[in-house]
């Protein structure tokens, strides 16, 4: 079975925000740090060489596949930002109408800038997504 590749690293998160964001997205950057710190409680690490991560979980899934992952994280994606986050149950359904302009894929959401979304919604996505992952692997997120 393949081995993730995506793990936490000791990369300088400055560094990588440095390299990779435009002024305005290093803003924007730093605003979903914010909601990502207050929304974990935890410190931001760099998972791989191109996500920002806080917390962590370990899963399995029914095929046996196992692995690590952060509990809420982003990533400067060329002129895009993305957010990881779950937002499968209907209470997620409802704030992702609610959000303003993006585009969202399974786990994958993405803005061009956060001024184009209602950040308080925002927010309220990402700790959606902490509570369910939470209530999905309870034993170990968090750490």
């Amino acid at each position: 079975m393949a081995e993730t590749k995506t793990r936490p690293t000791n990369a300088s998160i400055e560094a990588y925000l440095a390299s990779r964001a435009s002024p305005d997205q290093l803003a924007d950057c730093k605003a979903i740090m914010a909601m990502c710190k207050r929304v974990t409680r935890q410190p931001p690490r760099m998972w791989g060489p191109s996500m920002v991560g806080y917390g962590s979980y370990s899963y399995k899934y029914d095929s046996g596949h196992s692995g690590e992952a952060f509990l809420a994280g982003f990533a400067i994606r060329g002129k895009e930002l993305t957010v990881y986050l779950l937002a499968d149950s209907p209470t997620q359904i409802k704030l992702l109408g609610r959000l303003g302009k993006h585009r969202m894929t399974k786990s994958c959401l993405y803005l061009k800038r956060l001024s184009d979304v209602d950040p308080k919604v925002l927010e309220s996505l990402i700790a959606g997504s902490v509570a369910g992952i939470t209530r999905r692997y309870p034993k170990t997120a968090g750490a």
